[in-house]
């Protein structure tokens, strides 16, 4: 059996942000991470304001992973757009590149790092392997995002009835993306569900969709559901069309939009996706998984293991806000309600609910 005195389980955003606060402390930890090589995990790719704070916070420049600045964002449903500026500039990158700097910085700071290491199930504090080793530890950070593991699993009743699938598909570089979306992102509003369309760094539009069961087995399959999507919305169906028929489509099952762990244990610190997942429509899903490692991170270097439980309770609490909020909103805008709703929405009610689900340092 080996052992280590924190063991962070993942090497996404809240992994990552952890890791670069332990080795700011000077405190002993390794990161294990299942894949081999940084891929580009299914996920919208924006970066609010207050998300940039936190980069910022852990020596990121925001300019190294897109100078391009969203400002705007559109909400289409049916035939009706709305438009507000947003509170603040805001930024759309590729999971793959930022995955990559913060690993990056990780590393560059002392992390000890090995990929390729797949954690099959938890027990309390220690961890089997898939080649059957086991790992022991005195500190856990669990930091899988969505995958859950045995032993850890979110509850199966959070998924909800008609539990939402992750859909991500791209579109190719071209003139009409760069001139329609620069300095904006949109959100398209739909019958169980939604989609967000923003540019990322490397010129292709990220197409990222949470779209409910119920109605992807209606349609088939996730290439038919887009065709549908494409005929009952007109302007999403500008985009559909420009999907290359051969571009591979990305999905994830069983989101479960809304839940929070809202109980600690002593020595295991639930991060990013582990302790609350916002629906995606927000847009802070990184800004939760970022903030959570950086809290986590003091948390522990203050308290060490005993600090975990009493952590988690208050984290859970700092969640409620925004995650109720972006509850209610999702709620409306995947309900026929959104198409009459939108024509009174005024640029300051989007600025509202905007400012309102984010989630800053402290």
């Amino acid at each position: 059996m080996r052992r280590t005195p924190a063991l962070i389980v993942g090497g996404g955003l809240a992994g990552a942000a952890t890791a670069i606060g332990l080795a700011r402390a000077g405190l002993p930890h390794l990161l294990v991470e299942r894949s081999r090589e940084t891929g580009d995990a299914i996920c919208g790719g924006f970066l609010s304001w207050r998300t940039l704070e936190t980069l910022a916070a852990l020596g990121i420049d925001p300019d190294g992973l897109n100078p391009q600045r969203v400002t705007r964002a559109r909400i289409f449903a049916g035939n009706r757009c709305a438009e507000a500026d947003l509170p603040h500039p805001a930024v759309s990158v590729t999971r793959h590149r930022l995955d990559t700097v913060m690993l990056a910085e990780a590393a560059r700071l002392g992390t000890a790092i090995e990929r390729g290491v797949t954690v099959r199930e938890i027990d309390g504090t220690t961890v089997r392997l898939a080649d059957g080793t086991t790992m022991a530890t005195d500190t856990l950070f669990l930091a899988s995002g969505k995958h859950d593991v045995r032993g850890a699993a979110r509850p199966e009743e959070a998924r909800g009835a008609d539990p939402t699938l992750g859909i991500r598909v791209r579109i190719v570089p071209s003139p009409t993306l760069a001139r329609s979306l620069a300095s904006c992102i949109e959100l398209h509003l739909f019958d169980r569900g939604y989609a967000g369309l923003a540019l990322q760094e490397d010129g292709t539009a990220n197409l990222c969709m949470a779209v409910h069961r119920s109605r992807l087995q209606a349609a088939g399959s996730p290439a038919q559901l887009l065709e549908a999507l494409g005929r009952e919305t007109p302007m999403l169906g500008e985009w559909v069309a420009l999907i290359d028929p051969k571009a591979s489509i990305d999905a994830i099952a069983n989101v479960p939009y809304g839940w929070r762990q809202r109980t600690g244990v002593d020595a295991v610190f639930r991060l990013g996706d582990q302790a609350g997942v916002i629906p995606s429509l927000a847009g802070e899903g990184m800004g939760i998984a970022l903030a959570s490692g950086v809290a986590a991170a003091t948390a522990y270097t203050r308290g060490g293991p005993d600090a975990a439980s009493a952590w988690q309770v208050a984290f859970a609490r700092r969640l409620a806000r925004p995650i109720g909020i972006a509850g209610i909103v999702r709620h409306i805008a995947e309900s026929e309600r959104a198409a009459w709703l939108l024509p009174v929405m005024r640029p300051t009610l989007i600025q509202i609910i905007a400012n309102a689900t984010r989630l800053g340092l402290s």
